[in-house]
């Protein structure tokens, strides 16, 4: 009965799944060869850039990784002054935000209501949803950082 193939075909058919294979795994260690070679670079925080926020809000601000203006992931550090509040705002992203040291208190609403206010203790996390108004304020000097999918922004809301 006849495969209907010559004998060259079917031994190339056979063959060609294999040497796909074989690449695909030649590849696939190619490149952790490579990515176990390379050491990473650590960003210090003495080599870090902190620049002041506009229009007088307590705090400073440095950029980790990204831009603002790019549809990229980024991380922000900000310092919080004791006594530093940020008024009521939103941003067109969620923010996933570290409490590095001290405590922040943050509250949700478009107006800043002391009573609404949450402390976000060293070491944990909270979430900014997208576009949702929320306000943060520090009774002592607070370190957090801000990660995200940009491009992101902060706009404050109008009281």
């Amino acid at each position: 009965m006849s495969s209907g193939f010559k004998d060259g075909e079917l031994t190339l058919l056979k063959i060609k799944p294999l040497l796909v294979a074989l690449s695909l795994a030649v590849a696939n260690v190619s490149t952790r060869v490579v990515a176990d070679d390379t050491l990473p670079t650590p960003i210090l925080p003495d080599n870090l850039h902190w620049i002041d926020a506009p229009g007088g809000l307590p705090l400073q601000a440095v950029w980790i990784l990204g831009a603002e203006l790019k549809p990229e992931p980024y991380l922000i550090r900000v310092k919080l002054n004791a006594g530093g509040r940020i008024p009521p705002h939103t941003h067109p992203d969620a923010r996933n935000s570290t409490v590095l040291s001290g405590t922040l208190y943050v509250g949700f609403g478009a107006t800043f209501d002391e009573l609404k206010l949450v402390a976000i203790p060293s070491g944990a996390v909270y979430v900014a949803p997208a576009q949702v108004p929320h306000f943060v304020a520090a009774k002592e000097a607070v370190l957090y950082q801000e990660a995200g999918m940009g491009p992101t922004g902060t706009i404050l809301v109008k009281p």
